[in-house]
Protein backbone atom coordinates (compact mmCIF):
# COMPACT_ATOMS: atom_id res chain seq x y z
CA UNK A 1 0.00 0.00 0.00
CA UNK A 2 1.56 3.08 -1.18
CA UNK A 3 1.37 6.35 0.63
CA UNK A 4 -0.46 9.63 -0.48
CA UNK A 5 0.57 11.60 -2.70
CA UNK A 6 2.13 15.27 -1.01
CA UNK A 7 -0.72 17.99 -0.74
CA UNK A 8 0.23 21.33 -2.28
CA UNK A 9 1.31 22.72 1.18
CA UNK A 10 3.28 26.36 1.96
CA UNK A 11 5.34 28.23 -0.56
CA UNK A 12 8.99 27.26 -1.54
CA UNK A 13 11.40 28.63 1.21
CA UNK A 14 9.09 29.63 3.83
CA UNK A 15 8.96 26.92 6.64
CA UNK A 16 5.13 26.14 7.50
CA UNK A 17 3.22 27.72 9.72
CA UNK A 18 0.25 26.44 11.63
CA UNK A 19 -2.32 26.97 8.86
CA UNK A 20 -0.18 25.06 6.58
CA UNK A 21 0.35 22.33 9.01
CA UNK A 22 -3.71 22.10 9.25
CA UNK A 23 -3.71 22.02 5.62
CA UNK A 24 -1.46 19.23 5.54
CA UNK A 25 -3.20 17.31 8.96
CA UNK A 26 -6.44 17.28 6.88
CA UNK A 27 -4.95 16.15 3.66
CA UNK A 28 -3.84 12.65 5.35
CA UNK A 29 -7.11 10.52 5.42
CA UNK A 30 -7.78 7.05 7.05
CA UNK A 31 -5.89 4.12 4.78
CA UNK A 32 -6.24 1.20 7.53
CA UNK A 33 -7.25 0.33 10.75
CA UNK A 34 -5.09 0.62 13.72
CA UNK A 35 -7.85 -1.50 15.92
CA UNK A 36 -8.30 -3.92 13.54
CA UNK A 37 -4.67 -4.74 12.15
CA UNK A 38 -3.26 -3.89 15.67
CA UNK A 39 -5.12 -3.75 18.63
CA UNK A 40 -7.04 -6.91 17.74
CA UNK A 41 -3.75 -8.77 17.46
CA UNK A 42 -2.34 -7.19 20.48
CA UNK A 43 -5.47 -8.71 22.47
CA UNK A 44 -5.57 -12.59 20.25
CA UNK A 45 -1.91 -12.37 23.07
CA UNK A 46 -3.45 -11.60 25.82
CA UNK A 47 -3.58 -15.23 27.37
CA UNK A 48 -0.14 -15.89 26.78
CA UNK A 49 1.60 -12.27 27.80
CA UNK A 50 0.44 -9.55 30.30
CA UNK A 51 -1.00 -6.61 28.09
CA UNK A 52 -0.74 -2.76 29.68
CA UNK A 53 -2.25 -0.01 28.43
CA UNK A 54 0.88 2.82 29.11
CA UNK A 55 -0.88 5.87 27.31
CA UNK A 56 -3.78 7.46 25.03
CA UNK A 57 -3.38 9.99 22.15
CA UNK A 58 -5.79 12.09 21.92
CA UNK A 59 -6.54 13.30 18.26
CA UNK A 60 -9.44 14.55 18.01
CA UNK A 61 -11.39 15.06 15.07
CA UNK A 62 -9.53 12.10 14.34
CA UNK A 63 -9.52 10.01 17.49
CA UNK A 64 -8.01 8.42 20.60
CA UNK A 65 -5.41 6.07 20.41
CA UNK A 66 -4.82 3.71 23.39
CA UNK A 67 -1.18 2.68 23.53
CA UNK A 68 -0.06 -1.32 24.44
CA UNK A 69 3.33 -3.03 25.49
CA UNK A 70 3.23 -6.32 25.67
CA UNK A 71 5.44 -7.75 28.63
CA UNK A 72 6.82 -11.46 30.13
CA UNK A 73 4.59 -13.07 32.55
CA UNK A 74 6.35 -13.77 35.40
CA UNK A 75 8.93 -10.95 35.36
CA UNK A 76 11.87 -11.35 36.95
CA UNK A 77 14.21 -8.76 37.77
CA UNK A 78 17.47 -11.30 38.19
CA UNK A 79 17.18 -11.98 34.31
CA UNK A 80 18.23 -9.69 31.60
CA UNK A 81 15.32 -7.04 30.26
CA UNK A 82 14.72 -6.73 26.40
CA UNK A 83 13.04 -3.52 24.59
CA UNK A 84 11.70 -4.03 21.49
CA UNK A 85 9.85 -0.70 19.87
CA UNK A 86 7.93 -1.50 16.44
CA UNK A 87 5.83 1.64 14.22
CA UNK A 88 7.87 4.87 15.44
CA UNK A 89 7.12 5.61 12.15
CA UNK A 90 3.54 4.83 11.18
CA UNK A 91 3.60 4.01 7.76
CA UNK A 92 6.53 1.15 8.54
CA UNK A 93 4.16 -1.91 8.01
CA UNK A 94 7.30 -4.47 8.83
CA UNK A 95 8.02 -2.84 11.88
CA UNK A 96 4.59 -3.07 13.49
CA UNK A 97 3.95 -6.63 11.69
CA UNK A 98 7.61 -7.54 12.72
CA UNK A 99 7.05 -7.22 15.93
CA UNK A 100 3.42 -8.85 16.29
CA UNK A 101 5.07 -11.78 14.48
CA UNK A 102 7.73 -11.99 16.97
CA UNK A 103 5.58 -11.80 20.36
CA UNK A 104 2.85 -14.76 18.56
CA UNK A 105 5.50 -17.23 16.67
CA UNK A 106 8.76 -16.78 18.79
CA UNK A 107 8.51 -14.59 22.27
CA UNK A 108 7.44 -18.07 24.44
CA UNK A 109 10.32 -19.15 23.76
CA UNK A 110 12.37 -16.76 26.12
CA UNK A 111 10.49 -17.70 28.70
CA UNK A 112 12.47 -17.94 31.97
CA UNK A 113 15.14 -16.29 30.10
CA UNK A 114 14.13 -12.69 29.50
CA UNK A 115 12.01 -10.27 30.31
CA UNK A 116 10.37 -8.82 26.84
CA UNK A 117 9.10 -5.59 26.82
CA UNK A 118 7.55 -4.90 23.58
CA UNK A 119 6.04 -1.56 21.81
CA UNK A 120 4.53 -3.04 18.32
CA UNK A 121 2.81 0.61 17.53
CA UNK A 122 4.34 3.66 18.58
CA UNK A 123 2.51 5.74 16.18
CA UNK A 124 -0.79 4.83 15.68
CA UNK A 125 -2.39 8.02 14.24
CA UNK A 126 0.33 7.44 11.12
CA UNK A 127 -0.21 3.93 11.07
CA UNK A 128 -3.88 4.20 9.92
CA UNK A 129 -2.72 7.04 7.31
CA UNK A 130 0.39 5.32 6.31
CA UNK A 131 2.48 8.48 7.21
CA UNK A 132 6.15 9.56 8.63
CA UNK A 133 4.61 12.64 11.11
CA UNK A 134 2.00 12.71 14.01
CA UNK A 135 -0.98 15.17 13.42
CA UNK A 136 1.43 17.78 14.37
CA UNK A 137 3.79 17.07 11.53
CA UNK A 138 6.20 16.01 13.83
CA UNK A 139 8.39 13.23 13.58
CA UNK A 140 8.37 11.27 16.53
CA UNK A 141 11.75 10.00 16.10
CA UNK A 142 13.51 12.66 16.05
CA UNK A 143 11.74 13.42 19.61
CA UNK A 144 13.22 11.26 22.13
CA UNK A 145 14.07 14.03 24.16
CA UNK A 146 12.96 15.45 27.55
CA UNK A 147 9.76 18.14 26.86
CA UNK A 148 9.35 16.23 23.74
CA UNK A 149 6.90 17.61 20.55
CA UNK A 150 5.69 14.38 20.45
CA UNK A 151 3.04 12.73 22.77
CA UNK A 152 4.57 9.45 20.92
CA UNK A 153 7.90 9.75 22.05
CA UNK A 154 6.95 11.02 25.66
CA UNK A 155 4.68 8.13 26.00
CA UNK A 156 7.39 5.51 25.18
CA UNK A 157 9.93 7.25 27.67
CA UNK A 158 6.96 7.09 30.22
CA UNK A 159 6.79 3.62 29.47
CA UNK A 160 10.50 2.62 29.71
CA UNK A 161 11.88 4.98 32.41
CA UNK A 162 11.66 2.59 35.38
CA UNK A 163 14.02 -0.19 33.80
CA UNK A 164 15.83 3.01 31.42
CA UNK A 165 18.82 1.41 33.14
CA UNK A 166 17.97 -2.17 33.30
CA UNK A 167 17.71 -2.92 29.56
CA UNK A 168 20.51 -4.91 28.04
CA UNK A 169 19.03 -4.55 24.69
CA UNK A 170 16.80 -2.10 22.32
CA UNK A 171 15.89 -3.20 19.00
CA UNK A 172 14.07 -0.68 17.13
CA UNK A 173 12.45 -1.78 14.04
CA UNK A 174 11.89 0.28 10.84
CA UNK A 175 11.75 0.35 6.88
CA UNK A 176 13.51 2.88 3.84
CA UNK A 177 10.63 2.72 1.53
CA UNK A 178 10.70 4.26 -1.84
CA UNK A 179 8.08 6.48 -0.70
CA UNK A 180 11.09 8.18 1.73
CA UNK A 181 12.18 9.22 -1.58
CA UNK A 182 9.00 10.58 -3.55
CA UNK A 183 6.69 11.86 -0.51
CA UNK A 184 8.46 12.03 3.17
CA UNK A 185 11.58 13.71 2.30
CA UNK A 186 10.04 16.38 -0.57
CA UNK A 187 7.39 16.89 2.61
CA UNK A 188 10.27 17.71 5.39
CA UNK A 189 12.55 20.21 3.19
CA UNK A 190 8.74 21.88 2.23
CA UNK A 191 8.05 22.14 5.83
CA UNK A 192 11.09 23.11 6.79
CA UNK A 193 11.24 25.39 3.94
CA UNK A 194 14.22 24.17 2.41
CA UNK A 195 15.11 22.66 -0.88
CA UNK A 196 14.60 19.05 -1.82
CA UNK A 197 18.11 17.29 -2.31
CA UNK A 198 17.95 14.49 -3.81
CA UNK A 199 18.96 11.14 -2.54
CA UNK A 200 19.40 6.92 -3.13
CA UNK A 201 17.40 4.49 -1.59
CA UNK A 202 18.88 1.34 -0.80
CA UNK A 203 18.08 -2.17 -2.02
CA UNK A 204 17.64 -4.54 0.96
CA UNK A 205 18.12 -5.06 4.47
CA UNK A 206 20.69 -2.65 6.97
CA UNK A 207 21.15 -1.68 10.54
CA UNK A 208 22.02 1.57 12.15
CA UNK A 209 24.38 1.49 15.16
CA UNK A 210 25.19 4.28 17.84
CA UNK A 211 28.20 6.46 16.81
CA UNK A 212 28.90 6.91 20.21
CA UNK A 213 28.97 3.09 21.60
CA UNK A 214 29.92 1.06 18.25
CA UNK A 215 28.69 -2.40 19.20
CA UNK A 216 30.00 -3.78 16.16
CA UNK A 217 29.55 -8.12 17.11
CA UNK A 218 26.06 -7.18 17.83
CA UNK A 219 25.01 -5.49 14.57
CA UNK A 220 27.03 -8.61 12.51
CA UNK A 221 24.86 -11.48 14.71
CA UNK A 222 21.91 -9.41 13.56
CA UNK A 223 22.91 -9.04 9.83
CA UNK A 224 24.15 -12.89 9.58
CA UNK A 225 20.76 -13.93 10.74
CA UNK A 226 18.31 -11.52 8.54
CA UNK A 227 20.67 -12.66 5.72
CA UNK A 228 19.16 -16.05 5.93
CA UNK A 229 15.52 -14.21 5.05
CA UNK A 230 16.36 -11.27 2.65
CA UNK A 231 19.40 -9.40 1.21
CA UNK A 232 21.79 -7.13 3.09
CA UNK A 233 21.74 -3.87 1.31
CA UNK A 234 25.21 -2.84 -0.30
CA UNK A 235 26.80 0.39 0.05
CA UNK A 236 26.63 2.74 -2.94
CA UNK A 237 29.10 4.04 -5.03
CA UNK A 238 30.05 6.38 -2.58
CA UNK A 239 31.05 3.39 -0.08
CA UNK A 240 27.91 4.65 1.90
CA UNK A 241 23.81 4.18 2.60
CA UNK A 242 21.57 7.29 2.75
CA UNK A 243 24.43 9.27 2.99
CA UNK A 244 26.21 7.31 5.78
CA UNK A 245 29.25 5.38 5.39
CA UNK A 246 29.30 2.06 5.50
CA UNK A 247 31.24 0.55 8.48
CA UNK A 248 30.11 -3.06 7.96
CA UNK A 249 28.07 -5.17 5.56
CA UNK A 250 24.96 -3.79 5.79
CA UNK A 251 25.60 -1.28 9.06
CA UNK A 252 26.12 2.59 9.45
CA UNK A 253 26.16 4.56 12.20
CA UNK A 254 24.19 7.62 13.77
CA UNK A 255 24.76 9.58 17.25
CA UNK A 256 21.46 7.89 18.29
CA UNK A 257 20.53 10.39 21.30
CA UNK A 258 22.01 13.55 19.87
CA UNK A 259 19.20 12.88 17.03
CA UNK A 260 16.54 12.38 19.44
CA UNK A 261 15.65 9.12 18.29
CA UNK A 262 14.21 5.82 19.61
CA UNK A 263 17.38 3.40 20.04
CA UNK A 264 18.82 6.01 22.05
CA UNK A 265 16.00 5.73 24.78
CA UNK A 266 17.36 3.79 27.23
CA UNK A 267 20.79 3.00 28.57
CA UNK A 268 20.99 -0.58 27.24
CA UNK A 269 24.80 -1.15 25.85
CA UNK A 270 23.02 -3.13 22.70
CA UNK A 271 21.28 -1.29 20.64
CA UNK A 272 20.31 -0.97 16.72
CA UNK A 273 17.75 0.10 14.63
CA UNK A 274 16.90 -2.30 11.67
CA UNK A 275 15.58 -0.73 8.32
CA UNK A 276 14.08 -3.42 5.76
CA UNK A 277 13.39 -2.61 2.07
CA UNK A 278 9.77 -3.34 1.77
CA UNK A 279 9.79 -2.48 -1.82
CA UNK A 280 12.61 -4.17 -3.55
CA UNK A 281 11.44 -6.67 -6.42
CA UNK A 282 13.06 -9.22 -4.41
CA UNK A 283 11.27 -9.17 -1.29
CA UNK A 284 7.78 -9.94 -0.27
CA UNK A 285 5.53 -8.31 2.86
CA UNK A 286 6.12 -11.83 4.16
CA UNK A 287 10.25 -11.76 4.07
CA UNK A 288 10.09 -8.19 5.43
CA UNK A 289 7.60 -9.75 8.61
CA UNK A 290 10.43 -12.68 9.17
CA UNK A 291 13.13 -10.62 8.94
CA UNK A 292 11.90 -8.29 12.03
CA UNK A 293 11.52 -10.81 13.58
CA UNK A 294 14.86 -12.63 12.26
CA UNK A 295 15.96 -9.57 13.73
CA UNK A 296 14.85 -9.71 17.26
CA UNK A 297 16.09 -13.26 17.60
CA UNK A 298 19.38 -12.72 16.78
CA UNK A 299 19.48 -9.65 19.59
CA UNK A 300 18.58 -11.32 22.12
CA UNK A 301 20.17 -14.66 21.48
CA UNK A 302 23.36 -12.15 21.48
CA UNK A 303 22.43 -10.70 24.46
CA UNK A 304 21.58 -14.42 26.44
CA UNK A 305 24.93 -15.67 24.77
CA UNK A 306 27.06 -13.73 26.68
CA UNK A 307 28.90 -14.61 29.97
Amino acid sequence: MNPQTPAPVGAPGRPWGEADIAAWRASRTLRRSYAAEVVAAIDRLRDRFEIAQYGELDYAPDGRYPLFAVRSRGWDDALPHVLVTGGVHGYETSGVHGALRFLDRHAEAYAGRANLLVAPCVSPWAYERIQRWNPFAVDPNRSFREDSPAQESAALMRLVAPWRARFAMHIDLHETTDSDESEFRPALAARDGKPFEPGEIPDGFYLVDDTEAPTPDFQAAIIAAVAQVTHIAPADAHGEIIGSPVVAPGVIRYPLRALGLCAGVTDAPFRTTTEVYPDSPRATPEQCDAAQAAAVRAAIDFVLARP
